[in-house]
């Protein structure tokens, strides 16, 4: 069963941090989510005052955030004296857990600074785990070769069936609860993309260069065009067709939580009373406990 295009996401311009420039899609309000993907932001710009303050240090609970540079270079540091250099292709994958402090800083003082940040929720019962993250180069994630394009594999398994040699390719990021996909993929003109996807999965598409073009019997009855995202409905195949200029995007897939989400700010739990402690264990200093 083909998973069609039930609700289209179109990403707003707006600004976090000390004022970086960036487009949101997943996040822009409570009824913009899918379970268990909170936010989606997409940041580039080659002109260094839409980037160059950054994220100074701020806190995080309950998540785990993933970003994934197309291009640029940033520092990762943490108030565990981690620091990871985050360049381009590479990913950092982090759980926030039941607290951490950290900073994404600029490397570069001009370029082209370009790429996402995903936020994922975690269960009820791993918000209060112990915090820590994986800093992947992007010589780690491989690309599956597929006609007409590409994917790169960040996490979750990539199965093409109809290859002659049926091609497996896996993320290097496993052992999460959710069991997430996340690809980029890249199409030339035309081309066409099937993957079969988890029936229980939620799976979220967003387009940012090109589009991807309306097709019967298809994911897409209607397209999607750049900064747009999709969430899908029911089903196991999800199949697509590139626009006549291409396109790049990114499939995002991940097992439901079902479970209530509460959030403030960078604090995201399961009721109000967990908020009240997480604001109250920040502004004592007991965050990071």
């Amino acid at each position: 069963m083909i998973r069609v295009l039930q609700r289209v996401v179109s990403a707003q311009r707006t600004s976090d941090g000390a004022g970086v420039t960036l487009y949101r899609s997943l996040g822009q309000s409570q009824f913009a989510r899918l379970d268990p993907f909170l936010m989606l932001d997409e940041f580039g710009s080659e002109r260094a005052d839409e980037y160059i303050a950054g994220f100074p240090a701020h806190p995080h609970r309950g998540f785990q955030t993933v970003t994934y540079m197309l291009e640029g270079h940033m520092l990762h540091e943490d108030h565990l004296g981690n620091r990871g250099h985050l360049k381009s292709g590479g990913v950092q994958w982090m759980t926030a857990g039941r607290g951490i402090i950290h900073s994404e800083m600029p490397q570069q003082e001009s370029g082209l600074m370009r790429g996402f940040q995903l936020w994922i929720n975690l269960p009820a019962r791993e918000k209060m785990c112990a915090a820590g993250y994986e800093d992947i180069d992007a010589s780690r994630i491989p690309v599956a070769e597929i006609e007409g394009g590409c994917i790169k594999v960040i996490a979750g398994d990539f199965v093409d069936a109809a290859a002659p040699r049926s091609l497996r390719v896996s993320g290097p990021v496993a052992g999460v609860t959710t069991q997430p996909i996340f690809f980029d993929v890249t199409l030339q003109s035309t081309a066409e993309f099937r993957y079969g996807v988890p029936e229980g999965h939620s799976v979220y598409l967003y387009v940012y260069e090109g589009g991807l073009a309306a097709r019967a019997e298809s994911s897409l009855p209607a397209g999607l065009s750049r900064r747009q995202g999709g969430v899908l409905g029911p089903g196991d195949e999800v199949r697509l067709t590139a626009g006549a200029e291409g396109a790049r995007f990114l499939l995002l897939a991940a097992a439901p939580i079902g479970e209530p989400v509460v959030q403030y700010g960078p604090f995201v739990m399961t009721t109000r009373a967990e908020i009240e402690r997480a604001i109250a264990d920040y502004q004592s200093g007991r965050l990071t406990a």
